[in-house]
């Protein structure tokens, strides 16, 4: 998705620029880096929660316990862990192009093991890498990267079983979409005769040897709106997610052109300003699309993760990189002010003290950026980055956790990304182990983006113990049961607060029964949760 398998030096001679199709190169040396406004995010209808269908533990619902609980920052029951799976030039998956169906998806549910077993909570899986499709689709040619030819049938719809092998491990679908890169190399007669930039030769600007869509052109706005309400109208899931390619990165100093749509379209803007708009009409275009397919989905991007420098606006950061504003006319500020994204992802890939593009400044700047608008704010972190020579900061396993530890200081940081899937499998220098014991010893539940609707299921009913299982009545409407356990002698009242007593997030199994094997005897409560994770009260049972 988002996030870059290398790094390209800014011509600034400050921080990196990232992504999966840049070449790897070494950091610039040190240089320099702020902050913004805000409008609330306007809501969406939100559905009134069920009434409990069962015994309730002292304590109502899950969200009014921890209003009114102490909590503990180490356990936070509110987390989003995620992992971005990169199709595009078969980075994550598949390893390469042409294996059989069975390896694929083999290769798949080894990726999803590994995140489960890290106690990760959603996947983003790029879906789209260049006007292809990972799935079947009427609009786009499949994807090169499944068979090794464009356009050739892969003999099976991948995405049914990628959304599903998530949810069985309760781990939230987000469909990843590149939305203006047509096509990585080639004129557009190397491109299958139904792919729409063959069909549009008008639509794509071939600029320093790749293939993309016009961002100025209304119809390239449709088109790329119609290609995600296609995904979410037909697929069953939990959200819709842009990486951080707008306009083209800087690269060889070649001009974009778009003067033909600019003179059509322009209407006496300045040019930097128009291109702005052109991106910023395909953020709301998309946003409300969605929302009317699907209210619960969620819609956000992962921005480049300097949006301005103080030096260029005195509300931007204090650092010194290329800025996502004025390099690719991706203004996140806009989108987070006027509320169309649910979250933003900004890729925060440089170290702690790292001059040019601090982390430790650049956090907090977008934790302010998002306070009091209602967009969610998660934190691209460089898994990739762990163990790179190419700056000593990266040669330290503590690098990265040390990103853990400021968030959770910061609450309007509601958690972390990380790039790419395959670290999951190599764990370079051991980090993900650091993370799992200091930071996410527990699971957590998805962040709840109250506007986005939705409601508590009833809670869990006929609840029994047998031996060592708790089961229960299955909840109309439930995606998942949260299960706790309390420690001898602790009551129910606040042990649903934070997530010291979380043990696990079950999904919900087909049948008229929720079977749960508990690890040992004790107390334990039982929540039901809807598929945004909105909370029912607790039921508890005593396992002897």
């Amino acid at each position: 998705m988002l996030a870059a398998a290398a790094l390209a030096v800014v011509t600034t001679g400050a921080a990196y620029t990232f992504g999966p199709d840049a070449p790897p190169a070494k950091p610039a040396k040190d240089a320099k880096v702020v902050k913004p406004a805000k409008s609330a995010k306007p809501a969406r209808p939100a559905k009134s929660a069920k009434p409990a269908a069962a015994e309730q533990a002292p304590g109502t619902a899950a969200d009014s316990v921890t209003a009114a609980c102490p909590t503990d920052a180490k356990y936070p029951k509110r987390e989003m862990r995620g992992i971005w799976i990169a199709t595009v030039q078969n980075i994550d998956w598949p390893s390469r192009s042409g294996l059989s169906v069975a390896k694929q998806q083999a290769e798949y549910i080894r990726l999803l093991d590994n995140a489960v077993k890290r106690r990760f909570n959603a996947v983003f899986f790029q879906v789209r890498p260049a006007s292809d499709a990972l799935y079947k689709s009427s609009l786009e040619p499949w994807s090169k990267y499944l068979t090794g030819t464009a356009g050739k049938d892969p003999g099976w719809d991948p995405l049914p079983f990628l959304v599903s092998e998530a949810h069985k491990r309760g781990l939230e679908f987000h469909a990843w979409f590149n939305p203006y890169r047509a096509a990585f190399e080639g004129g557009l007669d190397r491109l299958p005769e139904n792919h729409p930039a063959r069909r549009h030769p008008d639509w794509v600007v071939k600029h320093e040897g790749k293939i993309y869509y016009n961002p100025g052109l209304p119809e390239v706005r449709d088109h790329v709106t119609a290609v995600v309400k296609d995904v979410a109208r037909r697929y069953d899931v939990d959200g819709v997610h842009f990486d951080d390619y707008f306009y083209p990165y800087p690269g060889a100093g070649a001009k974009f052109d778009d003067d033909a749509a600019y003179r059509k379209y322009g209407e006496g803007a300045k040019r930097a300003d128009w291109r702005r708009a052109n991106v910023n009409k395909l953020i709301a275009q998309v946003d409300t699309a969605v929302h009317e397919i699907k209210p619960y989905i969620k819609f956000g991007v992962s921005p480049f993760g300097i949006w301005r420098n103080k030096a260029e606006d005195p509300s931007g950061s204090a650092t010194s990189g290329m800025s996502a504003y004025d390099s690719i006319y991706a203004d996140a500020r806009h989108w987070i002010k006027k509320g169309t994204v649910d979250y933003v992802i900004p890729q925060l890939y440089w170290p702690r003290g790292f001059k040019a593009a601090d982390y430790d400044v650049l956090m907090p700047w977008w934790a302010n950026e998002v306070k009091g608008t209602g967009v969610d704010l998660y934190i691209g972190q460089g898994l990739y980055r762990v163990g790179a020579t190419d700056t000593p900061a990266w040669t330290k396993p503590g690098e990265l956790p040390s990103h853990l530890a400021q968030n959770r200081r910061n609450d309007e940081v509601s958690g972390d990304v990380y790039f790419s899937g395959k670290q999951l499998l190599t764990n370079p220098l051991g980090v993900l182990d650091r993370v799992v014991k200091g930071y996410y010893t527990r699971p957590a539940l998805l962040p709840l983006i109250k506007d986005l609707g939705g409601g508590a299921p009833a809670a869990p009913a006929d609840v029994r113990v047998q031996d060592t299982s708790v089961s229960w009545k299955s909840s109309a409407d439930a995606r998942s049961y949260a299960v706790y356990r309390l420690a001898p002698g602790k009551t129910d009242k606040c042990a649903t607060a934070d997530a010291r007593n979380l043990v696990a997030v079950v999904p919900a199994a087909a049948g008229e029964r929720q079977v749960f094997a508990a690890p040992g005897g004790g107390t334990y409560l039982v929540t039901a949760l809807d598929r945004l994770h909105n909370e029912s009260p607790p039921v508890r049972a005593v396992v002897p």
